[in-house]
């Protein structure tokens, strides 16, 4: 295999976690080649700095050294020569999640864009690629799952691959392990499962079946044929660990182990609901964002952040049509849905910071305030995801309202993905919404200007009622309350509160979050303290002793701050009217079927 660009990575070391890569160039640029490694990786809006896991980087040509100038935190160049030039390096893979690489002795994932440095100028050319497996003897069993197009490569999936770009090579990561595989057609187009990870006694084929489901109905929803001939999820179970990002014709995904469904048990569980969830969210992504996407993504620039308002469009969207898509393709019904949407509002409704930031605000800052968080973000953000799926809710609702049924959301994301096919290119900043009122024919830039410019509440009470489902809004039940579906005459009985968000700790609670106008912010608590007494009394489970209280005692609270024992006085408040409830009536939501 020669010409152009080639890598061979080998998962040299697993227990210290490194990949090798040796990187050849046949034609190096004449003044000196740049190598340069993505700063992001695109569908997770944040500096991530991948190259900061490269070490031990030299280059050669023609047998002699090469040396090798640092332009900037992840760009080098390389002295001019005129033979093929070949850089080798080692890459730091510990990083579990979806979005770098990692490597253990159990299994091996990669994102190109934390491996392969990109050649500067030569972008567009082929990218040849072969893997080679780790030779040590806790690999034995490994095989190699990527929807890369294959060029040569044994019956375990190692070998040579081949990317017509570097786009398509950052677009297409790697896992490899021993690997379970399940497989289904969805409108005519192969898909497949493979899974890594301990799951002992997982009904693969009932995630095959319940997901073929899911990619029938998105698939049809945007019409046939689907925008791939082949479709991969790589599922990564463990403990503790959730996520998921979307690529062109795959998915990477990460989920406990419990969330997989068992055999013999035909029911879904919230946490197999979840993992549906995931998936549908990651598929629906295929259309809306790796290929409608937003005009500052064409071309994506991978050396900064790349800021547009239209997050809530493809993260919000996505985040309505993944649930939406479980009961229309009838893996739920109506309640179970309803109770999850009234999760997602109380989510929103809780948080102070959708009072202080838009939707598009909140879009433009992923970078620099939704993926960096901090104990005061429910404070001052709100998700462009969540209040984005509400949005996109509300538009839906207006829309079939406004035009007695005729048009829908869904006919403007066809519409959508019809321009995207006709032309390839990206959206701009304000062609959203303009043709969302083309596709309907209504006046939408009103809604427009209150959902998504103002912090204003969205009105979903004003248009949930046209079908059939009223909202409230009340105090929560308990401490894991986060909303719910209701029957006439629901009426809880507000707790006393303190205000805060908290986890255990070894001296008894510590405050994680303390949120906006509450007690605890009232009295000068802070998020970080350990509450050690509560009226001198030692406090494991504050939701249980503070149903011991009502509404305006005073407590006397012992606080840990740093290494400085406070005491505060605090005054208890009544439970905010801040948890959602739907009411169904009679053959109401009739948008889900």
């Amino acid at each position: 295999m020669n010409n152009g660009i080639r890598y061979q990575i080998h998962a040299a070391q697993p227990a210290a976690h490194l990949f090798f890569v040796t990187l050849t160039v046949d034609v190096p640029a004449a003044e000196g080649q740049v190598f340069r490694l993505p700063a992001w990786i695109p569908g997770s809006y944040m500096i991530r700095e991948f190259s900061r896991h490269i070490v031990a980087l030299h280059a050669h040509s023609g047998g002699q050294p090469v040396a090798l100038t640092k332009l900037d935190k992840h760009s080098w160049q390389a002295g001019a020569v005129c033979a093929p030039l070949v850089l080798e390096y080692q890459v730091y893979a510990f990083d579990l999640s979806v979005r770098g690489a990692y490597l253990d002795g159990e299994r091996g994932f990669f994102n190109a864009s934390s491996l392969c440095l990109m050649v500067a100028g030569q972008e567009a050319q082929a990218h040849l690629l072969e893997i080679t497996a780790p030779a040590c003897a806790a690999s034995k069993g490994w095989s190699l799952a990527t929807a890369l197009p294959s060029v040569q490569v044994d019956p375990a999936g190692f070998g040579h691959y081949r990317a017509e770009n570097y786009d398509a090579l950052i677009d297409h990561p790697v896992e490899m392990g021993v690997l379970s595989e399940v497989g289904f057609t969805a409108c005519g187009v192969a898909h497949r499962f493979v899974i890594s990870g301990r799951h002992h006694h997982a009904d693969l084929q009932r995630l095959a079946r319940d997901t073929q489901k899911i990619c029938e109905y998105q698939i049809r929803l945007f019409g046939e044929p689907a925008p791939f001939a082949d479709y991969l999820f790589m599922l990564f179970v463990g403990g503790d660990v959730y996520g998921g990002l979307e690529h062109r014709n795959s998915t990477a995904l990460m989920a406990g182990r419990d969330d997989l469904p068992l055999e013999g048990d035909d029911g879904i569980s919230d946490a197999y609901l979840q993992l549906l969830g995931l998936i549908s969210h990651e598929y629906f992504h295929s259309w809306n964002v790796k290929r409608i996407k937003p005009a500052a993504f064409t071309p994506y620039d991978l050396t900064q952040e790349n800021h547009t308002r239209l997050l809530w469009a493809f993260e919000g969207i996505t985040s309505y049509y993944d649930d939406l898509t479980l009961v229309r393709c009838g893996l739920i019904d109506k309640k179970r849905y309803l109770g999850l949407l009234a999760k997602t509002m109380t989510a929103v409704e809780r948080g102070s910071g959708r009072m202080k930031q838009t939707l598009e605000d909140s879009s433009f800052d992923a970078w620099t305030k939704y993926y960096r968080q901090d104990e005061n973000s429910p404070n001052a953000i709100v998700s462009y995801y969540a209040k984005g799926a509400l949005a996109a809710l509300a538009l839906d609702l207006l829309i079939r309202r406004d035009t007695c049924g005729r048009r829908s959301l869904d006919d403007v994301m066809r519409a959508l993905w019809q321009r995207w096919q006709q032309n390839g290119q990206g959206i701009g900043e304000q062609a959203w919404g303009a043709l969302a009122c083309e596709v309907s024919g209504l006046d939408l830039m009103p809604f427009f200007d209150l959902a998504l410019r103002s912090c204003a509440d969205l009105p979903l009470a004003e248009l949930l009622p046209s079908q059939g489902l009223q909202l409230s809004l009340t105090p929560a039940e308990s401490a894991s309350d986060r909303g719910s579906v209701i029957e006439a005459g629901f009426s809880p009985r507000p707790r006393a509160v303190l205000g805060v968000k908290y986890a255990a700790d070894p001296l008894g609670v510590r405050l994680l979050q303390v949120w906006d106008g509450g007690a605890a912010q009232d009295a000068g608590l802070s998020a970080g303290d350990v509450l050690l007494a509560v009226d001198g009394l030692k406090s494991a489970d504050l939701d249980k002793t503070l149903a011991r209280y009502r509404t305006g005692d005073t407590l006397t609270l012992h606080v840990f701050r740093r290494d400085e024992l406070m005491v505060f006085e605090v005054v208890l408040q009544d439970e905010t009217a801040d948890t959602c409830r739907l009411l169904l009536q009679n053959d109401g939501g009739g948008w889900l079927e």
